[in-house]
């Protein structure tokens, strides 16, 4: 093993049980993971651009992961480190089987690094200053989790709120999926399910809730009759957000196979719908899987936010 003095402290190991790899054991074992990543307030990024963005959020870097076939990412990492903060965080460079060995995995995306969590703004204060809010109910797939927030981040969604269940956006695949953009958008998770919604209604939010049953309002509809809606149905409660100059509006999306659930159905203010073309729905396809749904909606409404 040896060590040199650079920007980020370059340290070679070569055994993957070195104890100070520990933060990197077993990335494929979702149980362990989950535990160790919230017992120790990390999670892990994989890519130099996904580090890079982590870094620019404001994310402190507690330490690097670099297979030696990967050393030519060492100066973007380092630029990246430089321009955030002045601490300098250790890079542990492995042969690629030993990274392997301890990962679970063979890692060709480059570094990992493994970073600090940061507390979570309270859903209040999170509605307070949003618009347009997505709200997940138990998304269990990290990928699809990762994939929304991509979509939401995108289209200009303000806010993503988290039932209790829902997978976790730092996770490592919601993160490489969203290539970073769980950094970009705020999200919080809700304290309860059971009421998860009143503080939404409360703030003067149009709750929809997106659902594929052909009963529901198509979103479009709904979207468009907003500004009346609020007027007609929120009044004191809406007065509030009246400094946003539109109707504050709410998406709900349920979980991959059953959608929303029946409760967060009949608390949101209306069921709305992506219409589907006939021939398809004749087909036997009726909907769309959850994050294809989300990238129309999102992209509705916020266009709609815009007028």
């Amino acid at each position: 093993m040896s060590e040199t003095s650079t920007v980020l402290r370059t340290i070679e190991v070569d055994t993957a049980d070195d104890t100070r790899l520990a933060d990197y054991t077993r990335l494929t074992d979702v149980g362990l993971r989950t535990h160790l990543e919230a017992e120790h307030g990390l999670f892990i990024a994989e890519g130099t651009k996904v580090i890079t963005r982590a870094v620019a959020a404001g994310y402190p870097v507690r330490s690097i992961l670099l297979g030696k076939s990967r050393l030519a990412d060492l100066p973007a990492l380092t630029d990246a480190a430089t321009a955030a903060t002045a601490t300098a965080a250790p890079v542990y460079v492995v042969p690629d089987e030993v990274a392997e060995t301890l990962t679970g995995y063979r890692v060709h995306r480059g570094a990992l690094a493994s970073l600090a969590r940061k507390p979570l703004p309270e859903p209040p204060a999170l509605i307070e200053g949003a618009r347009r809010i997505v709200v997940l109910e138990d998304l269990v797939d990290h990928g699809n989790v990762g994939a929304i927030f991509r979509c939401a981040a995108a289209l200009g969604v303000d806010a993503v709120l988290l039932s209790p269940r829902c997978a976790d956006p730092l996770y490592r695949r919601s993160v490489k999926v969203s290539m970073g953009a769980v950094f970009a958008i705020p999200y919080a998770r809700l304290p309860a399910w059971y009421d998860g919604l009143a503080a939404l209604k409360s703030g003067g939010f149009l709750v929809l809730a997106l659902t594929p049953e052909e009963s529901a309002t198509p979103i479009t509809t709904a979207l468009r009759s907003t500004a009346s809606h609020g007027a007609a149905n929120h009044g004191a409660a809406n007065h509030g957000a009246a400094n946003h100059g539109a109707e504050r509006v709410a998406l709900l999306l349920g979980t991959e196979g059953d959608g929303l659930s029946a409760r967060w159905l009949h608390e949101a203010d209306e069921a709305v719908r992506i219409p589907m073309n006939p021939a398809a729905r004749a087909a036997g396809v009726d909907s769309l899987n959850v994050v294809a749904a989300a990238a129309i909606a999102c992209h509705l409404l916020t266009a709609q936010a815009s007028q």
